[in-house]
């Protein structure tokens, strides 16, 4: 529940304000995220690292990657210095597709170390320390750049949209990792489906209503604030009333007219 949690924690510590909208992008992300988890496949056994490693040489997953790589290249280097200071999508854009390979190097990570301590040569072989080097990478720009966000926008926006997209690209990289698709059933694929049309949804009232005043205090007045149409009067009517207004009855005074 870390998108609930950050925003409640933001509004209270921090002092910063979500409205309803955020709040309701926050329900609709997690909801979302909570459908894609509930749908996704369960993750094919890899118990030793050359199980590992030819899971990372095949050709989808190298594909999968070089795309990743090339995106993050663009983002760092061309994006992120023009737009990374008005636009809160491109810094979390890049911590989450880097994401994708600290996920996948604590997986592989995760079966070194069960192999050292049963007694495996995992220490020589060349994955670890590729996987070591990869995670301490990745790691590293993923704070570096989640810090940036923090610094220019406000809290209860940033964690919310980095958690929707850090959970879409950790989901599709298992997925094509580890090929879960092909034990996906039709209803699975449905709800993987409509649990990110979901995530987006709520990123978009996230971002695009953020500015707007809106609670459940003020929502009938902003609903049934119909300001009155405007009454067009001529200047003779105008002069008439202020002339009117301005003189008593019994003060007015009489004109005669002689006609010859």
């Amino acid at each position: 529940f870390p998108v609930p949690c950050s925003a409640i924690l933001s509004s209270y510590l921090l002092g910063e304000r979500l409205n309803l909208l955020g709040k309701l992008g926050c329900l609709l992300s997690l909801v979302g995220s909570t459908v894609m988890v509930i749908h996704a496949p369960e993750d094919e056994e890899v118990t030793t690292l050359e199980e590992m490693t030819a899971k990372l040489k095949e050709p989808g997953f190298l594909a999968y990657a070089s795309i990743l790589l090339a995106l993050c290249f663009l983002l760092i280097f061309f994006l992120a210095p023009r737009y990374g200071q008005s636009n809160i999508l491109v810094y979390l854009t890049i911590c989450s597709v880097i994401g994708a390979f600290s996920v996948s190097s604590v997986k592989g990570l995760g079966i070194a170390i069960k192999g050292f301590f049963a007694g495996q040569p995992v220490l020589q072989h060349p994955l670890t320390w590729i996987l070591v080097i990869t995670l301490v990478a990745s790691i590293t720009t993923q704070i570096n750049y989640l810090n940036k966000s923090l610094d220019i926008f406000n809290t209860s926006l940033v964690f919310p949209i980095y958690y929707v997209l850090f959970t879409t690209i950790v989901i599709a990289t298992s997925i094509i990792l580890f090929k879960e698709w092909v034990t996906m059933t039709v209803v699975d694929i449905i709800g993987t489906v409509c649990g990110f049309l979901t995530i987006i949804l709520g990123v978009f009232l996230l971002h695009a209503f953020k500015d707007m005043d809106v609670s459940l205090g003020n929502l009938p007045q902003v609903l049934q604030n119909e300001q009155p149409a405007p009454v067009t009067r001529d200047d003779k009517n105008i002069l008439i009333e202020v002339d009117n207004s301005s003189i008593a009855p019994e003060d007015k005074p009489k004109v005669f007219m002689l006609c010859t």
